[in-house]
């Protein structure tokens, strides 16, 4: 169905529908994405997103190409805030023309002169047009529709300019006989009295459209009563944006950083998703196929974590819901996000209860009686990059996406401030951290117990390609049922050069009860 058609059946249906205003492509996907049948595309939104004022400062063209981005971007119909038509009838003629080849399902003009003010802006100029100049109007954008069912909404400002109520509905009544397909009654009183009369005394002789602006606190059943055919949530989105980046800005200045913040914002992967990334992606493997080979993570989450006590009677440590949510998931989640979407867990205790939407699940039947190599043998890849990672662990999402941009074919993940945690963590690293971010490349040389002399712990996140991922299938094939450390150990000894990615806290892991209030605080921060 046409987007037009679809508009025109909005306005004529018996139930009260609602539009939601978008100034950009971003946004109107998000209405849309939203569950809104309609988006209005809010002249005033698109002039604050330009940086100027709702007072025809941006001109009809600039306007125009927003909205074909929008149109593009989007598959329902979108209504036109067309101010005054930004001009004369023959203007908005053109105007017209426009928005149809972009698929533009409509338009609202008003019946001020141009340049238009704001209906709720600091000026007091609030000069209605002659009836006849905005019929004509009218009659020269329905004259100049292609699409029979493109709709022209004519907006009816007798009540902003305080002329009342019957100047308001002898406009009406004559915008109605020249052709407009709905009238919008607007307002700016904070009660709704002022609508809710007009469509009393209108009874209905075309559709009626609201902005619950300013009476935003009146029950829509009020609406639905009154019989109101579209109200337009006219600002929202623009509105609610403008204090998350004030917020972000001063905290980003305040902090001289991003950390705090990162795990607070939409994620790169969901800006490409609303992007479309998803749809060229697919594209480029049917038009521009290349072999790329992707990262593997194994996530090793076997064992039951017997100091959590009665917590992991039911199911294993990774599977403790830390605020609301499973480590596991939280894991899943984040690799997602980096672009990780080959995850395969390695389960053991309770299994069962390990269920992660596609995510491939390995079972380590004889959990009770080996460690870690053992689960790594069944889960680790023969090709590309395996991401090895505890299964207990939170981390921001700086810390494994700075392990992925690394390059080489191992790199191990060490934190130069921690000083707690299980004795073979410990890395004794070729130099230590000096906080600079260029210079010779810092390897491990072996990971000990913590009263040896260390560069820091490694944090249970290992990334190994290549001919490290080679090697490390090799020495697994000879090397004993250990810890990770272990295999660390092995790979430095048999060659293998292992690059160290040092850190400054922003993670944690889950081992005793002391830790989840900890966990709990670190992941709703």
């Amino acid at each position: 169905m046409k987007k037009t058609t679809r508009l025109r059946q909005l306005l004529q249906s018996p139930e009260l529908e609602f539009l939601l205003e978008a100034h950009n492509a971003l946004s109107a996907k998000i209405a849309e994405e939203a569950g809104f049948p309609a988006i209005w595309a809010s002249g005033l939104s698109m002039s604050a997103q330009f940086g100027v004022r709702d007072s025809n400062e941006a001109s009809w063209s600039q306007v125009v190409d927003a909205l074909e981005f929008m149109s593009d971007a989007t598959q329902v119909p979108i209504l036109v805030d067309g101010d005054t038509g930004y001009g004369n009838f023959n203007s908005l003629r053109r105007l017209v023309r426009k928005l149809e080849q972009r698929e533009l399902a409509g338009v609202c003009i008003e019946d001020k002169e141009f340049p238009k003010t704001n209906s709720f802006g600091a000026s007091d100029r609030q000069v209605l047009a002659s009836v006849d100049e905005f019929c004509g109007k009218i009659k020269a954008a329905k004259d100049s529709q292609l699409d029979p069912d493109f709709v022209v909404v004519a907006r009816v400002e007798a009540l902003i300019a305080g002329a009342g109520m019957e100047e308001a509905l002898r406009r009406a009544e004559a915008y109605h006989a020249a052709g407009a397909d709905a009238v919008l009654i607007h307002s700016k009183k904070t009660r709704a009295d002022e609508v809710i009369e007009f469509s009393r005394q209108w009874a209905a002789r075309c559709p009626l459209v609201i902005v619950p602006t300013k009476y935003y606190s009146t029950p829509v059943e009020v609406f639905r009563k009154a019989g109101f055919s579209l109200a337009i949530w006219a600002n929202h989105l623009l509105r609610a944006s403008i204090p998350a980046m004030q917020s972000a800005a001063r905290r980003i200045r305040q902090q001289q950083g991003v950390v705090a913040i990162e795990d607070q914002i939409a994620g790169l992967d969901e800006v490409f998703r609303l992007q479309g990334a998803e749809e060229l992606a697919q594209a480029e493997r049917t038009y521009a196929p290349a072999p790329g080979r992707g990262v593997l993570a194994v996530l090793l989450a076997a064992s039951r974590g017997r100091e959590l006590e009665s917590l992991t009677v039911d199911r294993p440590k990774a599977m403790l819901h830390i605020a609301g949510k499973p480590i596991l998931q939280r894991l899943v989640e984040e690799c997602r996000r980096q672009g990780i979407h080959g995850i395969r867990v390695v389960a053991g205790y309770q299994a069962e209860t390990v269920i992660l939407e596609g995510v491939e699940v390995v079972v380590n039947e004889a959990h009770e009686s080996t460690g870690e190599l053992a689960s790594l043998r069944l889960a680790l890849p023969h090709e590309g990059q395996a991401l090895i990672v505890y299964g207990d662990l939170l981390m921001r999402s700086s810390v494994l996406r700075d392990v992925l941009e690394i390059p080489g074919d191992a790199v191990a993940v060490v934190d130069s401030l921690t000083t707690e945690g299980p004795d073979n963590d410990y890395a004794q690293c070729s130099a230590p951290d000096d906080r600079s971010l260029f210079g010779p490349a810092i390897t491990v040389e072996r990971m000990v117990s913590s009263d040896r002399p260390n560069q820091g712990r490694w944090i249970g996140l290992l990334r190994l390609g290549g001919p490290a991922l080679e090697a490390a299938h090799q020495v697994l094939q000879h090397l004993p049922d250990g810890s990770i450390s272990d295999l660390i150990n092995a790979l430095v000894e048999a060659g293998t050069a292992i690059q160290v990615h040092y850190i400054h806290g922003h993670w944690l892991d889950v081992n005793r009860l002391e830790d989840l209030e900890k966990a709990d605080a670190f992941a709703r921060a």
